[in-house]
């Protein structure tokens, strides 16, 4: 039976397709902009500046120093760029990194933006910035940094690595299985959630057979966009807490923290959420969800072991701790041995659920 709940839509304008990219300087229009800021990694420069050609008189400048976590001094360079460029908008095209930087330019300044997502990380749907400094990585939830407009290009995502579209694909599922069990979870992002995972557990060992498969492309990319308007319609718990965590605290890969974590924070909180558990278990056709998404992991030759991306033994108790200060909700209590041993198995690589002797 459907029960009372809450959906707010949140405002964003979606263009997806192969060769939207075309549309840039459009929507930019659309929205007021007269002097477009291009966001990039350094390894996308070249993209900025083919990008920055096409704005024609609308591109003021190019920044192209964005970095995992959204480390604050980078947002401060930036600031600096946007500020020197005179710019009134800026455009990120990029992964996780830039959308991440775009955003905390809107937090900052309010500034409009175009998000052009390059891999299939999702916050580009979502209106959360992570930022970290000194080591902590902190999220902000404010409509202010939700993008006014996201280009989806089929195209751009053709040259992504399977590798790496593994993980940031694996990402984006777990946006979608927590907001299967969030605490402000409704009928209608659950739907979303389930459609969204669907795709990617079936579009990821596609990719990986195939890279350049463009029907298997589409489908990842439509199944991100779903994913990231789940992360960005309801809460977030234990995934993404311990994600942060470690992601700041030791300078870990994003996208590949996201995929090693997953079926250990699902497998922790699987006795609390039958619901969640079973809609996980139709979309990736596995009796086991947790075992399931473990397996896809390996499956699509992502690592799955914390250790192997560059977590210290010795920062296993530290985690742990940090996992658990600041209360936040969860579908089930925290318990920090329990805790401990979910990251302890997450570092070591083992399946989630079996038993790990202490470190």
């Amino acid at each position: 039976m459907i029960g009372s709940f809450t959906y707010e839509n949140l405002p964003c304008r979606v263009v997806f397709g192969s060769g939207t990219l075309a549309s840039a300087k459009a929507e930019v229009e659309r929205f007021g902009g007269r002097r477009a800021l291009v966001l990039t990694t350094p390894q996308q420069e070249a993209q900025g500046k083919s990008l920055g050609a096409a704005l024609g008189p609308l591109y003021a400048g190019l920044f192209s120093g964005a970095t995992m976590h959204t480390p604050v001094e980078v947002t401060e360079r930036a600031l600096a760029a946007l500020k020197a460029c005179d710019a009134d908008c800026v455009v990120s095209l990029g992964g996780g990194s830039t959308t991440g930087l775009g955003k905390a330019l809107a937090l900052r300044t309010g500034v409009n933006q175009l998000c052009i997502p390059t891999t299939y990380a999702g916050s580009e749907m979502t209106p959360i910035v992570g930022q970290t400094e000194n080591g902590l990585k902190t999220t902000v939830r404010d409509a202010a940094v939700l993008p006014e407009t996201v280009i989806y290009d089929v195209d751009l995502t053709l040259t992504l690595p399977a590798s790496l579209a593994a993980t940031s694909g694996i990402n984006a599922i777990a946006h979608a299985v927590e907001a299967l069990y969030a605490r402000d979870a409704n009928p209608v992002t659950s739907l979303m959630a389930e459609e969204g995972i669907r795709a990617l557990a079936r579009a990821l060992p596609a990719i990986a057979a195939k890279a350049n498969d463009r029907e298997a492309r589409t489908e990842a990319l439509y199944g991100a966009w779903l994913c990231g308007v789940c992360l960005g319609n309801v809460g977030m718990a234990l995934h993404h807490k311990l994600c942060h965590t470690l992601g700041g605290t030791f300078d870990l890969p994003h996208a590949e923290t996201h995929t090693i974590v997953l079926p250990h924070a699902l497998a922790y909180n699987a006795p609390a959420v039958p619901d969640a558990m079973a809609r996980i278990s139709r979309a990736i056709g596995a009796a086991d969800p947790s075992q399931g998404l473990f397996e896809l992991a390996e499956r699509l030759g992502a690592k799955v072991a914390l250790r192997d991306i560059g977590m210290p033994q010795s920062g296993i108790d530290k985690a742990a701790d940090l996992a658990v200060t600041n209360a936040y909700w969860n579908p089930r209590p925290l318990e920090p041995n329990a805790i401990r041993d979910l990251i302890a198995r997450a570092w070591a690589g083992e399946p989630p659920g079996t038993a790990k002797a202490a470190a």
